[in-house]
């Protein structure tokens, strides 16, 4: 109980934080999108990238996607959660990448780079290396939709409702493709476990 009193309080931080940096964003302030820039690039670029499969797409993906927020500050209204509402932009930008690219052979997952992570020794930054090879070539299998559920429940902490309306679909939707999601990546994962 006290854990979720605690992640209510840091989650209403946040959104009254980002109201505060989209106010002097509209003002022309710089350093209020560097910082918005910075609190939520890492979550956006691994949404991105696995969502995609390429990380110079989901750094090209995370470049428009900021270049759009920028050039339409004046008119912008957060209405909810800023870190939500770029997660959605972030989701319909790979969706055009993804419809454009349906056309043309896409280059090997194994040649995709992952997101920078730290980990304190090289044999841990081998296991996690592998890990997330092996997590990223489960995602990919995945159906569209069920990859965007799982990503941005667990990747970017969206509830079920938001993800809902992103999608455009129901809330019971929305978690049961989260739930077909996860089933799929474990038996995915365990698939490769055993051979």
């Amino acid at each position: 109980m006290v854990k979720t009193c605690v992640s209510d309080v840091r989650t209403q931080m946040t959104m009254l934080e980002d109201r505060y940096l989209v106010w002097q964003l509209k003002r022309g302030s710089e350093r209020a999108l560097c910082r918005i820039y910075n609190q939520y690039e890492t979550d956006l670029l691994t949404l991105a990238t696995h969502l995609l499969g390429r990380t110079d797409q989901a750094q090209d993906v995370l470049q428009d996607v900021f270049l759009k927020f920028i050039e339409s500050i004046d008119s912008f209204e957060l209405k909810g959660s800023l870190k939500g509402y770029l997660a959605t932009c972030v989701v319909n930008r790979a969706r055009d990448y993804l419809r454009r690219a349906r056309g043309h052979r896409a280059e090997p997952l194994e040649t995709a780079q992952a997101v920078e992570t730290r980990h304190s020794s090289p044999l841990q930054e081998a296991i996690a290396g592998e890990q997330q090879q092996r997590l990223r070539t489960a995602l990919v299998e995945l159906p569209d939709e069920q990859r965007e559920a799982v990503l941005l429940h667990l990747q970017m902490g969206l509830k079920f409702r938001d993800i809902a309306h992103m999608q455009g679909v129901s809330g019971k939707t929305a978690w049961s493709r989260y739930r077909y999601g996860l089933d799929r990546l474990r038996s995915l994962l365990n698939g490769q476990a055993e051979t």
